[in-house]
């Protein structure tokens, strides 16, 4: 177990959110260098609740949290709400993690990477599936030349669930999840091939597919299911991703293809386990040609074995933390970060339209932000209007009345107050 550095006071950090946000404030230990000394959220009563259990002050004004005398705040509120907080963060003098996705519309996603430009300030992306063992592996393998370049790449992100537990998470018929086009949570598909093969997305082509609720009558999700992304790589390579919520199998898979073989993850444990596969006449000496192993990360691994998300939750917090101690932007970067979510809004936009190819700036450069400067395109409700987009293929799909009041009973069962 790694020694805290008692020679340095910890970083002191606040998370908003006490729902997801648990897993952050969990790991904001001595050992990593982190104090968590504030929460915030407007769920009065479960944030009363959880502030109790860490003992720390809390909040359910943001402005109100961001004077609490404290370093770093990490965002764990909802997937759409990250651009606007991170923002006044920054300008608040604090540096910022924030859950994917980084920003909601491509005009944000400008808007964000200026703000971390002129705050000077530490930005981490915190999506964490790049940090399992078996992906830490891959990158590994991948930068140590064990396959050459990537040609093509495929990752898989298909979240299939039953009915009764997705009301569970997404309560109430505008909670973003219902209204999520397939394409814009990308990143635990994407990340992780970025990260093992230091590659930029430059475009992108995609498809949606329409699944109806048999399996799941009583849907009130009102988005498509399913999309597949085709994205055109800064070294000429394309990369397959897949998702997001189709019925068919839960599942979670990686696959590089390089000009002198393939490593990949493998069932049935797609968190450590790890493939190499080189074909006869491109294996070199005493190499195998087909091996299949189970990989560990070379440290903190029991701390990791102890975190969600296969250990990414140690991971994002430790490397935070890092980036503060060091005053270095991780790898996960803002550029980074709002490429991806620039991958998702790009291919729903491409969805709508056939699958036409459309570009993903570089938000390094402002020359190729500019068409985006106020692009506020969003299929979210509170966004509606002209020139606005539908979170389906279909159109907008009002949800059967037998579904809406089967929805309605399972949030008031959890407690939940829909306004």
């Amino acid at each position: 177990m790694p020694k805290p550095h008692k020679s340095r006071r910890p970083i002191r950090v606040g998370v908003i959110g006490v729902g997801r946000g648990q897993s952050f404030a969990r790991g904001a230990t001595e050992v990593v260098g982190m104090e968590l000394v504030a929460l915030c959220d407007i769920w009065k009563e479960k944030l009363r609740q959880v502030g109790k259990q860490y003992g720390v002050a809390t909040y359910t004004d943001f402005d109100k949290f961001l004077e609490h005398d404290m370093d770093a705040v990490i965002l764990a509120n909802y997937s759409h709400q990250h651009a606007p907080f991170a923002i006044r963060a920054l300008k608040a003098g604090k540096h910022v993690m924030s859950e994917t996705a980084a920003c909601k519309t491509m005009a944000e996603g400008v808007a964000l990477c200026r703000a971390v430009e002129s705050s000077g300030k530490i930005y981490m992306f915190a999506e964490n599936y790049p940090f399992s063992a078996a992906n830490q592996e891959l990158r590994r393998l991948y930068r140590a030349g064990e396959i050459g370049s990537v040609t093509y790449a495929e990752g898989e992100y298909n979240h299939a669930a039953e009915e009764n537990w997705r009301l569970g998470i997404s309560p109430g018929l505008d909670h973003w999840r219902n209204w999520l086009p397939p394409t814009y949570y990308c990143s635990h598909a994407l990340a992780p091939l970025m990260n093992i093969t230091d590659t930029m997305p430059l475009s992108v082509n995609a498809l949606s597919i329409v699944e109806e609720p048999t399996q799941s009558p009583h849907r009130v999700r009102v988005a498509d299911q399913g999309g597949i992304i085709l994205v055109r790589m800064d070294n000429g390579a394309v990369f397959r991703i897949m998702g997001l919520q189709l019925s068919s199998i839960h599942r979670v898979r990686y696959e590089v293809h390089g000009e002198t073989g393939l490593i990949a993850t493998a069932e049935p444990n797609h968190w450590g386990n790890v493939r190499v596969y080189h074909e006869d006449w491109l294996r070199q000496e005493g190499q195998p040609k087909d091996r299949t192993y189970t990989a560990d990360w070379p440290e903190h691994g029991d701390l990791a074995r102890q975190a969600g998300h296969g250990g990414g939750d140690f991971w994002t917090n430790f490397h935070f933390t890092r980036a503060i101690r060091t005053g270095r932007q991780p790898y996960l970067n803002v550029y980074r970060g709002v490429a991806m979510a620039a991958v998702g809004i790009q291919a729903w936009r491409s969805c709508l339209d056939s699958g036409a190819p459309l570009p993903v700036p570089n938000f390094r450069k402002r020359t190729d932000c500019k068409p985006f400067v106020d692009d506020h395109w969003s299929p979210y409700p509170e966004d509606g209007g002209p020139g606005q987009p539908p979170p389906s293929l279909r159109g907008y799909v009002k949800p059967g009345s037998e579904a809406v009041k089967e929805a309605r009973k399972r949030w008031r069962q959890m407690g939940y107050k829909e306004k």
